[in-house]
């Protein structure tokens, strides 16, 4: 059963191969948009996929966040994800990334349950 709620933290530690320079959205070597955008979908993601029926996934649809502050290679970033409403299929989450106790990104995130192979039978 979905409820509001549910939350997960996933953390990452940057690396060479998640800055911006590699990644192309940017030329620093800082944490890139793209890698923490990731992770703030993996932890919502995660928030909620041990409360899924048999044979449910859920995927991404929308994100709308701020990257607020750079991290640099060898920190750890975090982000947080929160269940804050179920409306049928579609979950809204309230999303969260920091760097320590920094708050580096925040903003909202959909995803919709669906059936695995239903979904991917229409590739």
């Amino acid at each position: 059963m979905l409820e509001k709620g549910l939350k997960h933290i996933s953390a990452m530690r940057v690396e060479a191969g998640n800055t911006a320079e590699y990644i192309g959205s940017g030329d620093m070597a800082v944490l890139a948009t793209p890698a923490m955008v990731a992770l703030m979908e993996n932890a919502a993601m995660l928030a909620v996929a041990l409360h899924l029926g048999e044979g449910e996934t859920t995927v991404g649809s929308m994100i709308s966040t701020s990257h607020l502050k750079p991290s640099k290679v060898g920190n750890t970033v975090q982000a947080v994800a929160e269940l804050t409403e179920v409306d049928g299929r579609k979950l809204t989450f309230k999303v969260e990334a920091f760097d320590g106790e920094t708050l580096i990104g925040s903003g909202e995130h959909i995803r919709f349950v669906v059936n695995r192979e239903k979904f991917l039978s229409k590739l």
